[in-house]
């Protein structure tokens, strides 16, 4: 065991003692346990550093060894060589600092980033028993496709209803139709009708009135006749009875007296004639005054049924509405018969897009209600989401080149575009934002989201890898 004196590398000084000659000692990590016995390692306080000549002084004074023992290296030769070393660390530390510095000033990363994608919830619109199940977790699926299929038939019953309904609201819209065809023809007839009845009473009228006026004109004219026929009778009777006393007395003959006693009778009859004349000028005149009050009874017989006519042409208006209520209760089950079918095609759960299913809950049997998650589709259009500070977005602008690498996939890295900025930090559109109003104020670096869409031919291939979720590291090219 023997000792020997030197310099480590920062100019300290130290005494070892050790079996063997130890260069340098760096941590106690690298000491095994069993050299750790074995070696002393003894830190002296720090001493001046001791100039080259000095150095070389005591390289003349290190006396030199026997003859049995190898002739160490000179110190300078390895000081040579460790200088060396640290200058081409150096040099190589350097270049890639240099390297890293010129990278670094055209880039910004970072690895709170994460993959999005288009994720559509399926849910039922309907109440319903599930009946079939068509696919399974992870299933290709198209948009379009049947995914689940609940019992129909509830709603098709609901359908016939309906139809049933809209048949019976047609019925009674051609019932109305007709209707107001019928009440239409029939006003019309019977208002005709009833305006030429009026005619013809008010014609009756006037043909009556002229009767009574002819009638009463005819009176007078008989009962003149009949003073007439008076005066002639009274002149034919004195006639007779003269003729009558002369014939008794012989005056005249019997043919004398007859020719006047026919001429008396004759008048007589004349005078009876012309009486009954009168009478039946005056029952003419009754008889047109009747005719009178008949036709002004017509009359307001055909004005009545006038107005109940047009009272029929007014039955037409009610029809019309009746057939426009028919209309609406149309148009109100036709609206029904829409809505059921409508019902029906909800049993039919239908892909809403392409993707990949995921999240499956569904299963047969299951009742569910409107609202309720059945499964997810994941469309297969990924883009990252990467979060960078805000000191970082300076010089960040939309459409420049990305380099993610994601995770999941080390071994190959994509390309990407920066294509939009969140209108808002992370902060902004928590649950919970943060107030810094009130309180002590803290001042923390915001991070602000960024979309970046991938180069579709870099992730040709790596689509079904390519999932939301995954961790990534995203490097901004900034140039």
């Amino acid at each position: 065991m023997n000792y020997s004196n030197g310099y480590n590398q920062n100019g300290k000084g130290s005494a070892v003692k050790s079996r063997d000659y130890v260069p340098a000692v760096e941590t106690d990590e690298h000491i095994s346990p069993a050299a750790a016995t074995e070696t002393i390692v003894k830190i002296e306080p720090p001493t001046t550093r001791v100039a080259e000549p000095e150095l070389e002084k005591e390289e003349q004074q290190t006396p030199e060894p026997s003859k049995g023992e190898s002739k160490p290296k000179p110190n300078k030769r390895r000081r040579l060589l460790i200088s060396a070393g640290l200058g081409i660390v150096a040099i190589i530390g350097g270049v890639f600092g240099a390297r890293w510095w010129a990278y670094a000033s055209t880039h910004q990363s970072t690895d709170d980033a994460y993959v999005a994608s288009d994720v559509h919830p399926v849910s039922s619109r309907i109440n319903g028993t599930v009946s079939q199940v068509l696919v399974n977790d992870n299933q290709e699926v198209h948009a379009g496709q049947l995914l689940v299929k609940l019992d129909p038939r509830d709603y098709q019953v609901q359908l016939q209803q309906a139809q049933a309904a809209l048949e019976a609201s047609q019925r009674q819209a051609n019932a109305a139709l007709s209707n107001i065809k019928l009440a239409s023809g029939n006003a019309l007839g019977n208002t005709q009708q009833a305006q030429g009845n009026v005619g013809s009473a008010k014609a009756a009228i006037a043909t009556a009135v002229a009767n009574v006026k002819a009638a009463q004109a005819a009176v007078p004219a008989a009962q003149a006749s009949v003073n007439q026929a008076q005066a002639n009778l009274d002149k034919a009777q004195a006639d007779y009875n003269r003729y009558k006393t002369l014939y008794a007395q012989g005056v005249v003959p019997r043919q004398q007296l007859d020719t006047y006693r026919a001429t008396y009778y004759v008048d007589l009859a004349q005078k009876n004639s012309a009486v009954q004349g009168v009478l039946q000028a005056q029952a003419n005149l009754a008889q047109a005054q009747e005719n009178v009050t008949k036709a002004q009874a017509q009359l307001a017989a055909s004005q009545g049924g006038l107005v109940q006519a047009q009272a029929t042409g007014q039955q037409t208006k009610v029809n019309q509405a009746q057939y426009k209520a028919a209309l609406a209760q149309i148009a109100q089950s036709q609206a029904s018969l829409d809505n059921a079918k409508l019902q029906l095609s909800y049993t039919n759960i239908i892909a809403p897009s392409e993707g990949r299913v995921g999240n499956k809950t569904v299963q047969v049997g299951q009742r569910v209600q409107p609202g309720t998650p059945l499964m997810s589709i994941t469309e297969s259009n990924p883009w990252v989401v990467a979060n960078f500070k805000e000191t970082q977005l300076a010089h960040m602008h939309s459409g420049q080149k990305v380099e993610v690498h994601i995770d999941a996939i080390p071994d190959h890295n994509f390309v990407g575009y920066v294509n939009s900025f969140s209108p808002g930090s992370g902060a902004t559109f928590a649950l919970l934002p943060s107030d810094n109003a009130t309180g002590n104020f803290t001042k923390i670096v915001q991070r602000i989201p960024v979309k970046i869409v991938l180069d579709p031919n870099s992730v040709r291939g790596y689509e079904s890898r390519i999932i939301p979720g995954l961790s990534v590291e995203a490097n901004v090219d900034m140039k």
